[in-house]
């Protein structure tokens, strides 16, 4: 497994915000000190205007310079244009890796999934795996397929994807939730939303359904937009899964029979480095090993654990 990082992703943050640096930096220990799974490391690639204007458009590239915040939960963090553009390049050297033939996972933050061709929000600010899909196709794959298993709908990513030849994406999330958009399929934009609180079988039976969709697409490489909030102990929604449900994702990634890479979108919980390294053994064939995720076994989860499903713009706290 190839994990692409990069030690700048850390040195931003604001008191009080899920999408903290602690994030990747625990993800990074727990990776290190684990050896189930066998890791390579790998550094993001240097982004160019022209590969970034392909999803978004030039007078917001000059926006995301400016020192002003987008809303309330995506701050105009110093420097956060050259974080973006990293984590851009995270996603483009998983693609790379992929096209290799090496499984490939961006470890990197800010995700990207929110932000539309023109509009920062939800935390991201470049669209990481719209730009990587769309470098794809210029660099002549055919048919690349986008799965979103982020609890929140990817709003941006369907935005800047809807309609674009030889493109396809594929979301299960929850609904009524943050953005409230991704109640039903758009063009070659597929989307599965679940209630709140969901069972786990229930959850495992929709995203049967959805990847049997994508594989009708017949996609000759496949890009994960791998978000852990839909977790039973994430703050921020209100879904069921476990450590389980995650290595389930990767297994069944890994036997579709095509190059596939995944980047970090969400999850907010303190057992997220568990669930990345679940995910990861999936991928990779391996067993799940629950002794190397050190996660507290689950009591009883009530539903209702996160925020209000129907609290729109804004998902966390105020900070």
């Amino acid at each position: 497994m190839k994990i692409i990082t990069d030690r700048r992703c850390m040195e931003y943050a604001y008191p009080g915000h899920p999408e903290r640096p602690e994030r990747v930096a625990r993800t990074l220990k727990q990776l290190r000190a684990q050896s189930i799974l066998p890791v390579t490391w790998g550094e993001p690639l240097a982004v160019e205007d022209a590969v970034l204007l392909r999803a978004h458009t030039e007078a917001y590239l000059r926006r995301l310079d400016q020192p002003l915040d987008f809303d309330m939960d995506t701050p105009a963090y110093p420097d956060i244009a050259a974080h973006a553009r990293r984590s851009v390049g995270g996603a483009l050297q998983a693609l790379q890796a992929a096209r290799k033939g090496d499984p490939a996972f961006s470890l990197m933050r800010p995700p990207g999934h929110h932000a539309t061709s023109t509009q920062a929000m939800g935390f991201c600010y470049l669209s990481n795996i719209a730009i990587a899909v769309l470098a794809a196709r210029a660099q002549g794959v055919r048919k690349v397929a986008v799965f979103d298993f982020d609890v929140h709908h990817g709003n941006g990513t369907e935005e800047i994807l809807l309609n674009q030849p030889g493109c396809a994406f594929f979301s299960i999330h929850q609904w009524p939730a943050y953005p409230g958009s991704g109640r039903g399929h758009r063009g070659n934009c597929y989307n599965y939303p679940v209630a709140p609180a969901t069972s786990r079988e229930a959850y495992r039976t929709v995203a049967t359904q959805a990847l049997d969709e994508l594989m009708r697409f017949k996609p000759d490489l496949v890009a994960v937009s791998a978000g852990f909030d839909a977790y039973a102990r994430d703050p921020l929604c209100q879904q069921r899964l476990e450590a389980e449900d995650f290595h389930w994702f990767g297994q069944r990634f890994r036997t579709l029979g095509v190059p596939v890479f995944s980047l970090l979108e969400g999850g907010y919980s303190d057992d997220l480095p568990g669930l990345i390294l679940a995910y990861l053994q999936g991928l990779e064939g391996l067993k799940l090993d629950p002794t190397s995720l050190r996660i507290t076994p689950a009591a009883d989860v009530p539903p209702g654990l996160g925020a209000d499903p129907q609290m729109e713009p804004f998902w966390g706290p105020s900070f």
